[in-house]
């Protein structure tokens, strides 16, 4: 059965059931049809408890075979509440750009699934629609500011906030605007960006409260003077406005698993391009409301995890209590070596080979001083005397790895891992960031590159060490780096599988996102406006006239 055939079949409770369940009370809830709501952070109570046990699931590097890392997530949760009673799971939402392009929902899969899963992967609650709006609205004053005498002394050509769209569209990465004549603006070049790569989604995701995102949004650069002095939002008199036209997506929606277990899924920034983790509001909201709060971080390790911990927790101020990398026979193969077409077939030499990517994360994590555990998510392809030698060389790294199936099986299938996981959770944890957000732009750079991805050298383009510089004079050097790489290699190469060692990573670019409190690191070939594949996802998606969705994963 296809997870859309699950979820459609699926017995949901009424939302204000699992609201109740979660501890909410009735003025915190705010209805939008029977399966989804809002929890309304205006009306937030006192805290009902002390803070819950955090655990941070992340994976090897994505493959084409496909990682499961939301599935585990799902199931591992549901796995926890049966155990304990008290479990909620805090996701991202996905972007229609995947969904209806490459990748697909973000909603897990089979048994371990959130739902409305059509609901989720579409329109949801309105908050992507809310952030595009926000963004081209601050676009569009921008211009007007121009238009209308330009008191700022704005330099056209150094603006560096751009339009967005939440859907894969390449033709967009690169326009002209303004023509038509005097009334119809100023020429200049302009692009877009994906909506969940726009600094406002960062800064969503990283708001501690409304007062905290307005601040953020006035901290916004969107350009220079001709004298090439920063202009801020702030500067601008417009943030409030775009902080109004946010009020509402700054709630958390609150959906629940198969299991009925509640889940908060909120904000939903790439990890290639952005930070790659849900909000600030909804993880602090399910820590206060549950013993064990599920959270993911977007793509393998390398990035999601990596900014997690470096960007997220000192926001947060909670650091993981334990740490999953979830890995499955079929991409250590693929990693190895094995064509897609043979993956189902039994090579333990392929997986002897590719199990260096899982290794490295490991390594990697280990760096953090979180205690870890390995979540095998097994395929029925997969033969048992596969996971015995995946166990066996996990158990080698001196981490324990632990078998899920939790697409057939839903929490049933993450016993063992839910019992490793709060085994991990109630050991002393020695967390430790990667770097000093004091140490120098280049230095923090190389501490990512050498310790995380394995690289030997940076070289930085002639754009990226004027930036450096501008940033020095600026007093924004202090910021934590978010790198903005390809999520299938360790290098800034997509081809370099496996775990690779001794490249250079080259950084192309540096852009201050001084409202969302970091610093991207442009590498490589990575677009934050992606392009739709030869053959779409959309292309499976229907509806019939009953209103019911198919296709959607």
């Amino acid at each position: 059965m296809k997870d859309i055939e699950i979820s459609e079949n699926a017995t949901l409770k009424p939302i204000t059931k699992i609201a109740e369940k979660a501890g909410f009370t009735t003025d915190q809830i705010e209805p939008y049809g029977n399966y989804k709501a809002k929890i309304n952070i205006y009306n937030s109570k006192s805290k009902l408890k002390e803070d819950g046990k955090l655990i941070l699931v992340t994976s090897i590097n994505p493959t084409p075979a496909g990682e499961g890392k939301s599935t585990i997530s799902v199931g591992l949760g549901d796995a926890l509440q049966s155990k304990t009673g008290s479990a909620m799971i805090a996701l991202r939402e996905p972007s229609l750009g995947p969904v209806m392009g490459m990748k697909g929902g973000a909603t897990g899969g089979g048994y371990s699934q959130v739902v409305p899963m059509e609901d989720i992967n579409l329109h949801f609650t309105g908050d992507m629609h809310a952030l595009t709006s926000a963004n081209n609205t601050l676009a569009a004053l921008i211009d007007n500011h121009i238009q209308q005498g330009n008191e700022l002394n704005i330099d056209p050509r150094t603006i560096t906030w751009k339009r967005t769209l939440d859907i894969n569209d390449r033709e967009l990465r690169r326009v002209v605007i303004g023509l038509g004549g005097r009334t119809s603006g100023v020429p200049r070049e302009d692009g877009f960006d994906i909506t969940v790569a726009s600094e406002l989604m960062a800064i969503l995701c990283l708001a501690e409260n409304i007062s905290d995102l307005k601040k953020r949004i006035n901290s916004i650069v969107i350009g220079q003077t001709y004298d090439r002095k920063p202009i801020f939002v702030k500067d601008l008199d417009v943030g409030g406005a775009i902080t109004a036209l946010l009020k509402d997506a700054i709630k958390p929606n609150l959906v629940q698993t198969l299991e009925h277990t509640p889940a908060l899924i909120h904000g939903g920034p790439f990890a290639n391009i952005a930070h790659g983790c849900n909000s600030v509001i909804a993880t602090k909201t399910a820590l206060e409301h549950a013993d064990y709060v599920v959270t993911e971080a977007g793509f393998g390790a390398d990035l999601g995890a990596e900014k997690f911990l470096d960007i997220k927790t000192p926001v947060l101020r909670k650091t993981p209590d334990t740490i999953v990398i979830v890995a499955t026979v079929r991409a250590l193969k693929y990693n190895g070596g094995v064509l897609l077409k043979d993956l189902e077939t039994e090579n333990l030499l392929a997986l002897e080979k590719g199990f260096v990517n899982l290794q490295r994360h490991i390594n990697n994590m280990k760096q953090f001083g979180v205690p870890l555990v390995v979540a095998i998510n097994r395929f029925t392809s997969d033969t048992d005397e596969e996971v015995e030698m995946l166990m066996k060389l996990t158990k080698e790294e001196n981490v324990d790895a632990v078998e899920a199936t939790v697409w057939k099986d839903g929490g049933q299938g993450a016993q063992e891992l839910a019992e490793k996981v709060i085994e991990n959770a109630a050991k002393e944890s020695h967390f430790k960031r990667l770097y000093d957000n004091n140490d120098s732009l280049q230095n923090k750079i190389e501490i990512i590159v050498k310790n995380i991805y394995g690289g030997k050298n940076v070289e930085f383009s002639r754009k990226a060490l004027n930036k450096i510089k501008q940033f020095k004079n600026n007093d924004w050097e202090h910021l934590p780096i978010c790198v903005a790489k390809t999520q299938y290699s360790f290098s800034d190469d997509p081809k370099l599988l496996g775990a690779p060692h001794d490249f250079t990573i080259h950084v192309s670019d540096l852009n201050v996102k001084l409202g969302a409190g970091f610093i991207v690191v442009m590498t490589g070939n990575v677009l934050t406006m992606p392009g739709l594949p030869k053959k779409p996802a959309a292309l499976n998606i229907d509806v019939d006239a009953n209103g019911k969705i198919s296709g959607v994963f």
